[in-house]
């Protein structure tokens, strides 16, 4: 297979010219992006509505065009969803993705067109291993099989061309000659929905595989790993998988995990790397080893961005092109895509680390965080705090959700946590001491709020039964792929849902 691999070296050189490009002019790119979106868009009843004809700058889209969340562009997606063309986008679209960063009961359709599968997500994903490649230039990454912890997918019940399920699913169905040959396990366990019985599978067609790399959301990846190590007796994945060089991770932090994969694959020469993609794109790459996200500007997507100070949904006043964004600002997400969305708030927040080139850390959702007392906890606070807990106490998470504790009655508010462990904290007065402590150093609001417990008191966190979130993701039919129990949540909906399930489980870790 070693031509293979240097054939493929060669052929992702020439993206790493054109990933250079938009690193040393991100404004003429995406300017040049934002032309080709627009005159895309005229040929659409979308574009038809809202004058694209007469639009021609970014002040004339700003004018014209309104911000949408779901809720706006979920008439025009079922329009599309029954067989019509040129919605959204020109031409006919056939896939559309359930989107994975939800919570609710509601299911949310994306729609995943022929020019955002292949110049966006296929794009996104032949960029990460050219970056690799570029990193680690001797690799033998293709002397193996490539591990995809994938999603689900059905056949949508309006239409029997067309199908919907989690974007990896779609990208599986249709994935290039060159990756499908090396992608391991079978399409048809690859697919499966029931995920306990998916873990399964996948570790009986994949233990005996020479696996070189893997990707997946972290938290199932981990699971199925530890199912393998189990069923061989083995306590190192380089035993099971000796070759093993490369993990492609996303969907959830890494930062709560890594200490867990780091010791079930204790080795230097692992690799680790982040992309930041979902339903409605991919937007970033970790192209650094152990740095922040570089925002991939040539994708078909056009950004723009709302400061969190600012932001009110889709009523927010003061939006920016990526030209006008600050260092360490927390920003609300906005984007025009090659899917066929239009000025969309993903729901995601970032802040630029960098802006030669653009770099972003992801910190959090837009609806996921607490500031019921102008502490403004967001969740790249809590990723921060709990890992540090943990690393101090010797844990090992599994999850976590936090909600608020209303002030009632002169009593001061608080945070109250469920947090599940594969490993327990040796100590757990003192893995609250040091999350409280940690929070405090990153979160000078939330420092001032605890302060002589002015307003907030000492945490109050529980110790949660072993597979309490996954019995509350499985009650929602939400199990597997890339759902996720939300971090943080400014109300105790979620929190109090989840404890009615703990079955008289819960252990108090409080202060002495």
């Amino acid at each position: 297979m070693m031509p293979f691999n240097t054939i493929f070296g060669w052929f992702i050189k020439k993206r790493i010219h054109q990933i250079d490009l938009f690193r040393k002019h991100p404004i003429e790119v995406q300017r040049e992006w934002f032309e080709r979106l627009i005159r895309s868009g005229r040929a659409t009843v979308y574009g038809e509505k809202y004058n694209f004809n007469e639009i021609h700058n970014y002040t004339d889209f700003q004018e014209k065009v309104p911000l949408q969340d779901y809720e706006d562009v979920k008439i025009w997606v079922e329009r599309s969803l029954k067989g019509e063309e040129d919605v959204l986008w020109p031409g006919e679209t056939k896939w559309f993705a359930k989107s994975s960063g939800t919570t609710s009961d509601r299911s949310k359709f994306i729609p995943v067109t022929k020019d955002s599968l292949e110049d966006c997500h296929y794009k996104g994903g032949k960029d990460l291993l050219a970056i690799y490649y570029s990193h680690f230039p001797n690799t033998k990454l293709y002397r193996g099989k490539h591990l995809v912890v994938g999603g689900t997918a059905e056949q949508n019940t309006l239409r029997p061309d067309s199908y919907t399920g989690d974007l990896s699913s779609i990208i599986l169905k249709n994935l290039p000659w060159w990756v499908e040959i090396k992608r391991i396990p079978s399409r048809e366990t690859a697919l499966m929905s029931e995920w306990e019985e998916k873990i399964e599978k996948l570790a009986e067609e994949t233990m005996e595989e020479d696996v070189s790399s893997i990707s997946g959301v972290p938290s199932w990846t981990l699971v199925l790993l530890n199912r393998i190590l189990e069923k061989k007796g083995k306590k190192d994945i380089r035993e099971v998988w000796p070759n093993l060089e490369l993990l492609m991770h996303g969907g959830v932090s890494f930062k709560p995990y890594e200490k867990e994969f780091r010791s079930i694959i204790p080795h230097d020469d692992m690799h680790y790397i982040e992309s930041y993609n979902a339903s409605e794109g991919f937007f970033g790459i970790q192209d650094e080893v152990g740095g922040d996200l570089l925002l991939m500007l040539d994708y078909g997507i056009f950004f723009e961005f709302i400061p969190m100070s600012k932001f009110a949904g889709t009523d927010s006043k003061e939006i920016i092109a990526l030209k006008d964004v600050e260092l360490n600002t927390n920003y609300a997400i906005v984007i025009s895509t090659n899917g066929g969305l239009w000025r969309y708030i993903l729901g995601d927040t970032v802040s630029f680390s960098s802006l030669d080139p653009f770099r972003v850390k992801v910190t959090g959702r837009t609806k996921h965080f607490i500031n019921v007392f102008g502490e403004e906890v967001i969740v790249d606070n809590s990723d921060q705090a709990i890992r540090k807990a943990c690393e101090l106490t010797d844990a090992t998470l599994k999850d976590y959700t936090a909600c608020p504790i209303y002030m009632e009655e002169g009593k001061q508010g608080g945070h109250e946590w469920i947090v599940e462990f594969s490993k327990d904290p040796k100590d757990f007065k003192l893995f609250t001491q040091f999350l409280d402590d940690e929070l405090r150093k990153l979160n000078s609001d939330y420092d001032a709020k605890r302060t002589n417990n002015l307003t907030l008191n000492f945490p109050l966190i529980h110790k949660a039964r072993s597979g309490l979130f996954d019995d509350w993701l499985k009650k929602k039919g939400k199990l597997g792929g890339q759902h996720k129990v939300p971090r943080l949540v400014n109300n105790r909906e979620i929190f109090e849902d989840i404890i009615q399930l703990q079955k008289g489980a819960i252990v108090d870790i409080k202060r002495t």
